[in-house]
């Protein structure tokens, strides 16, 4: 694995990706050409880390990257298009761009080629995230040479600090609901109105009433989180919201 490659020109390589069930050629310079660019590489779709954290973090920082001037995030692995495809699918991935370096000649390109034999999977992609503006490498963050898979610098965290500092995160939001709750409708409607996204434990499904009262001290739904702190139903939500309004003014 070679030093980085910063202030180069990102390889020149025709991915075979699918698209509407045919494969389409995409090249190098359609993806970089006159943009700032997010890459992300990893070993494997589907595997443990990519799949909890280095993935899923990229997409949910998507909409921040874009305001702070990056055209597109790609997830870069030596995989072929149909399980980056399926990888995409089964994560959700709708704010990145999926491409499969199926031959690893981009990614051999940028030195990062590595023998993971041991683990039954031939060459792959060292772990690595770089910034691209116009098909130069602007910034790169490169895990370190250990053993294992490390995972220090190349997140979605990591990147976003450099690009801007002081950028604004959306804020972590969860929400306890039941099928059919109006309250929980509304709660949600409040989330949706100002901008937030959230992720939904339903009971009966993904948690029991026992465990809404454990984790909440409550039986009644919904019940929301935001950034780790209880805020409660529907309308405690919506008073924290005017809360919010009113030490704005």
């Amino acid at each position: 694995m070679s030093a980085n490659h910063e202030g180069q020109r990102v390889p020149t390589v025709i991915f075979k990706t699918r698209r509407n069930g045919e494969f389409v050629d995409v090249s190098s310079d359609q993806l970089f050409h006159g943009k700032t660019v997010v890459v992300f590489s990893l070993p494997g779709a589907f595997t443990p880390t990519c799949s909890s954290t280095h993935l899923p973090r990229y997409n949910e920082l998507a909409a921040t990257f874009q305001e702070n001037g990056v055209d597109d995030i790609i997830c870069m692995s030596v995989n072929d298009a149909f399980v980056m495809d399926a990888w995409g699918a089964d994560q959700e991935a709708e704010n990145i761009t999926m491409i499969p370096d199926g031959n690893g000649e981009f990614t051999a390109g940028m030195g990062m080629l590595v023998d993971k034999s041991d683990l039954g999977f031939g060459k792959r992609s060292w772990r690595y995230s770089m910034l691209v503006k116009d098909g130069i490498i602007k910034k790169m963050f490169v895990e370190p040479q250990v053993p294992g898979d490390p995972f220090e610098v190349s997140d979605a965290d990591t990147m976003l600090n450099y690009i801007n500092p002081q950028a604004l995160k959306p804020a972590a939001v969860s929400i306890i609901t039941k099928p059919g709750c109006p309250y929980c409708a509304a709660a949600k409607k409040l989330l949706q109105e100002h901008g937030m996204s959230y992720d939904e434990i339903v009971t009966g499904h993904d948690a029991t009433l026992r465990s809404v009262r454990a984790i909440t001290g409550r039986e009644t739904v919904p019940q929301v989180f935001i950034d780790g702190v209880h805020i409660g139903g529907s309308d405690e939500l919506r008073a924290h919201f005017e809360k919010q309004a009113r030490n704005v003014a």
